[in-house]
């Protein structure tokens, strides 16, 4: 290394660098700016590249005050600590890791609870007491990061998410600033327990219905898809019911929501996401014409267009975009997701099948577990404002964590027999896929509603149903999201 630098150095100057582009001006939070929305990052290969935008209190520091920050957590890393990768570990991406995360986050929690992951820049926190202490001090522990994007993004697929005017300003997931409880506040209102109970007539005539059309081709015999005809569709239909939502089909606006999570949350090659860039322009000019309508006032998307903040000042339409992409993604593809992984779980134990069936609560119980052992949301994100200690390792300011939330559900300081599915274990609302704290789900009521009626309904109304094909199908695998991507079954 002729210039005394190491690799990680090299590459944050570089990738900063590269960045520079005419027309586009780099700001000093790392954001890139088109026309004045915050579009993409200036950030390496190897490190998360920022869509949402960064906190308040970032915007105006220094680009080189920022940029030391970067390099420094990355270069703590680098310098001391294993990739995960070796030592027999799979990576975050592998099929291995993908097909079965649970032996590696064990291995994870015991040898190194607090683990740079050089293939991402992230630092893998494993071990539930950490992950809970992290998302419950959000002072220390800022969700700024919470929805950059885990590729770096093409060139193409960046001006055409600028053709969109793609924006993302903190506004709920990513917001660490002095807006997101009232959001947050607003959003609930429409997702609270009352509404949720309010809505379980309308989710169970909705899973009838959908039931009732591949009836046909089940009670013929032919091998049916409930993950892709049901469990990935039924929370959509519901929402749009719920919020009022017509003059668009329920299979373009999840194909739209499946879209973002795996442009920003995936590894996508060059061609497939410039595919995913223009879908996720589609859903973002749908949603921004969704928001400049007019709705009614009592709605979700009415109540964001009349809200003022506590400073008296109009919610700008750029945030209020912002939260309707969050609840839509939220609403469609993590539940559906859930579901799918609750009904493969289930009718690979025959007797879950037939007890979803026919007792009261057990679908509940089911779902609970799903939630505690193989969540759809398997990670999330932090970045450290200042520096840290957790489980011994310090971390300096500016470190990029991945909370890994599945692995805190098999966590044996916790729960008994973790690998045992066990639906009415004593201690199981404790588990941590919805979060914890400020940033909990808003509409953590609604996906466990959702996926109960759905299992519930699904297991009377096919009660001789069998899985067609052997094994695990094959699985979702982003940075943060995963499920069955096929549940087959057909008549025993």
């Amino acid at each position: 290394m002729r210039d005394g630098k190491t690799g990680a150095q090299r590459m944050t100057r570089a990738g900063l660098a590269a960045w520079h582009h005419p027309g586009i001006r780099v700001s000093g939070h790392l954001g890139i700016r088109a026309s004045g929305h915050v579009i993409l990052p200036d950030l390496p290969v190897h490190m998360a590249m920022v869509f949402a935008g960064a906190s308040r209190r970032e915007e105006h520091r220094p680009l080189r005050s920022v940029r030391h920050r970067v390099e420094t957590a990355l270069m703590a890393g680098t310098r001391s600590c294993p990739v995960l990768g070796t030592e027999g570990l799979p990576g975050l991406s592998d099929t291995r890791f993908v097909r079965d995360p649970h032996p590696a986050l064990a291995a994870l929690r015991r040898n190194a609870p607090v683990h740079f992951d050089a293939g991402t820049g992230l630092w893998l926190v494993s071990r539930y007491a950490d992950v809970r202490q992290v998302l419950l001090d959000p002072a220390a522990y800022l969700p700024d990061n919470a929805q950059h994007a885990v590729s770096p993004l093409s060139m193409p697929t960046l001006r055409g998410l600028a053709r969109a005017r793609f924006a993302l300003p903190p506004a709920l997931a990513n917001n660490s600033g002095s807006t997101h409880a009232e959001l947050r506040r607003l959003v609930t209102r429409f997702f609270n327990a009352d509404r949720v109970s309010a809505a379980v007539p309308l989710i169970e005539e909705t899973a009838r219905e959908m039931m009732a059309d591949l009836s046909d081709r089940y009670a013929s015999g032919h091998p049916t898809d409930i993950a892709a005809e049901y469990a990935q569709l039924l929370p959509c239909r519901v929402m749009m019911r719920l919020l009022g939502v017509d003059g668009i089909s329920d299979t373009t606006l999840t194909t739209w929501s499946d879209a973002a999570l795996e442009l920003f949350y995936g590894w996508p090659s060059a061609e497939r996401q410039t595919r995913l860039g223009e879908l996720v322009g589609d859903f973002y000019r749908w949603l921004a014409a969704q928001v400049a309508r007019d709705a009614p006032a009592d709605g979700l998307i009415g109540s964001l267009r009349g809200h003022r903040l506590s400073s008296g000042e109009p919610l700008d339409a750029s945030t209020a975009v912002a939260v309707c992409f969050f609840v839509f993604i939220a609403g469609q593809s993590t539940t559906g997701q859930l579901i799918s992984t609750a009904l493969l779980r289930a009718l690979a134990e025959p007797e879950a099948w037939a007890r979803a069936a026919t007792e009261d609560g057990f679908a509940e119980a089911w779902v609970e577990e799903i939630l505690r052992r193989e969540p759809p949301v398997t990670t999330w994100r932090r970045v450290t404002a200042h520096e840290v200690e957790l489980s011994g390792t310090k971390l300096p300011a500016g470190s990029q964590l991945l909370l890994m939330l599945m692995g805190t559900g098999s966590d044996p300081e916790v729960f008994e027999e973790p690998e045992v599915m066990r639906p009415y274990r004593d201690n199981i609302r404790h588990h941590l896929s919805f979060g914890v704290g400020r940033h909990r789900c808003p509409g953590a009521s609604l996906a466990r509603t959702e996926a109960a009626v759905a299992l519930r309904t699904a297991a009377r109304l096919l009660p001789d149903a069998v899985l067609a094909e052997e094994g695990d199908p094959p699985m979702l695998g982003l940075l943060s999201f995963r499920a069955p991507l096929s549940v087959v079954v057909r008549r025993s």
